[in-house]
């Protein structure tokens, strides 16, 4: 179905769920807009936001922004709570300061607090970010069949370049596979931003205050077990100045290095440190992506390296979770992958591990304990371990499936990008052979691609990694000590 045209979005970008609601009229007919913000946490650069606005305006009517948040959703703690909503906080001000949006803070079932929204405020429009996972997906269905015909429902992929649904069709092998179809419509879609202007139309009735402090006082609380970040400040300002900024932002200062560092454990800096943006929505990949190209020609290689990280592996990862249901389950790996994995799961193990000793990193591997702490002390693993971290879980447990659940429950629990496609197709990619081939056979992980010890130690300096690790996990012990006195 065909999204109302005109409109500052590409109709590609937009999906028509329910089509409802009084047609455009060039004049105030029916109620307000509403934008159902949870994957794209931003005011600038958000297409769902951008096609909000624009419809309202064409409508002359009201637009506000609507946030559920949920209570420790797939397990987040304080560290991935708090970093979201301080940002939100930021992004309440912003609306309300730059284009007069209202921002509402509901808490609950979204299946239940956007519906009755939707129905006290007359709302004529919902508009949705896009997310591939399946909670969302669902909470999506039943919020579209819940609001009836009088309100129509528009989903804007705003989070990828490419909307998924315009690279590809069909679950893709590989980044070979959707690679070309990516770059062919990056020429379309690869676009700047129109400008944003506050709606014609004021918002009329109460907003209620969110008590802020106390919220993530609340959150921290329940959370405890694994705090928030020193190292990573949250919200849009911050995401900009990790990307541009000029004492250490990425774009700026550490792009043409890129290239040859961001592999090195030991060079952390080598990476662009925008992650979490990505994930929280805080900085748009759009965004990034026009900005490396302007340093395309000064630095070839490591715009390209970043561009193929930024672009085609992420949407790689939100095709697999989009198509493959089980996105998170040894079920979801190609068959010959299962195959193996089963075939060698009875194999013996020199070392078994419960979950218990590897989320206390109390293995006999130096290395292995090294990537762990890392990631729960400074919520964040190096990509590079982060592969080899979870294939010796698949070596250290009872089989692919114990393997599977264990990494993935460590990853969404400690990183500060939990709970993402690409964290979830990075251990099936390690341990399922996902997007990947087979090698050469061997016991427990039969063709599933191998990583060991002493690769590892021809790859980088690993005891200096182990060192460096140890070094900042006692700096944050210590800084933890010190406050609490």
């Amino acid at each position: 179905m065909a999204p109302p045209s005109p409109t500052l979005v590409q109709p590609g970008r937009i999906r028509v769920l329910r089509e409802g609601g009084p047609k455009l009229c060039g004049q105030e007919c029916g109620g307000p807009v509403v934008y159902w913000m949870f994957r794209d946490q931003r005011l600038k650069d958000n297409w769902a936001l951008i096609h909000a606005v624009d419809q309202a305006k064409k409508s002359n009517v009201p637009v506000a922004v609507a946030f559920n948040l949920f209570d420790q959703f797939l397990g987040a703690k304080a560290r991935q709570l708090g970093f979201m909503l301080r940002g939100l906080h930021q992004l309440q001000r912003t609306l309300a300061d730059t284009l007069q949006i209202p921002f509402f803070l509901f808490q609950g079932e979204a299946t239940e607090t956007i519906p009755k929204f939707l129905r006290e405020c007359g709302a004529s429009l919902l508009v949705t970010d896009f997310s591939p996972l399946r909670e969302v997906r669902k909470w999506k269905e039943e919020i579209r069949d819940r609001v009836g015909d009088s309100v129509a429902v528009h989903e804007i992929d705003a989070h990828n370049v490419v909307p998924m649904w315009v690279a590809s069709v069909k679950l893709e092998y590989s980044a070979r596979t959707i690679r070309s179809k990516i770059h062919k419509l990056l020429p379309e879609y690869l676009i700047d931003f129109p400008d944003l202007q506050a709606p014609n139309k004021k918002w009329v009735g109460i907003v209620p205050s969110v008590d802020w402090e106390n919220l993530i006082a609340d959150v921290s609380r329940k959370g405890a077990e694994v705090p928030e970040l020193e190292w990573c400040e949250p919200g849009e300002v911050a995401a900009m100045e990790v990307l541009l900024g000029s004492k250490n932002g990425f774009l700026s200062m550490r792009l043409k290095n890129y290239n040859t560092d961001r592999n090195n454990p030991l060079k952390p800096k080598g990476l662009s440190g925008l992650s979490p943006y990505l994930h929280f929505g805080q900085i748009s990949a759009q965004r990034c992506a026009l900005e490396a190209h302007k340093a395309r020609k000064l630095h070839t290689q490591s715009v390209d390296s970043f561009l193929e990280e930024l672009i085609v592996r992420r949407e790689l990862a939100d095709n697999f979770c989009y198509y493959q249901p089980q996105y998170d389950s040894l079920q979801g790996a190609w068959e010959w992958a299962r195959k193996t994995l089963m075939d060698h799961a009875a194999d013996k193990r020199e070392h078994v591990y419960t979950r218990e000793q590897l989320e206390k990193a109390k293995t006999a591997d130096p290395l292995w304990n090294a990537s762990q702490l890392e990631m729960v002390h400074h919520g964040k693993m190096h990509g590079f371990m982060r592969m080899y971290w979870a294939k010796k879980i698949l070596e250290w447990t009872s089989g692919p499936e114990e393997a599977l659940t264990i990494a993935i429950y460590l990853n969404d629990k400690y990183e500060i990008d939990g709970r993402d496609p690409n964290g979830y197709v990075g251990c099936m990619w390690s341990i399922c052979g996902v997007h990947d081939q087979g090698w050469r056979e061997r016991p427990v992980f039969g063709k599933i691609r191998y990583m060991n010890y002493a690769g590892c130690k021809r790859k980088f300096d690993v005891e200096g990694y182990i060192a460096y690790v140890k070094r900042l996990v006692g700096g944050i012990k210590k800084r933890k000590a010190e406050s609490i006195k």
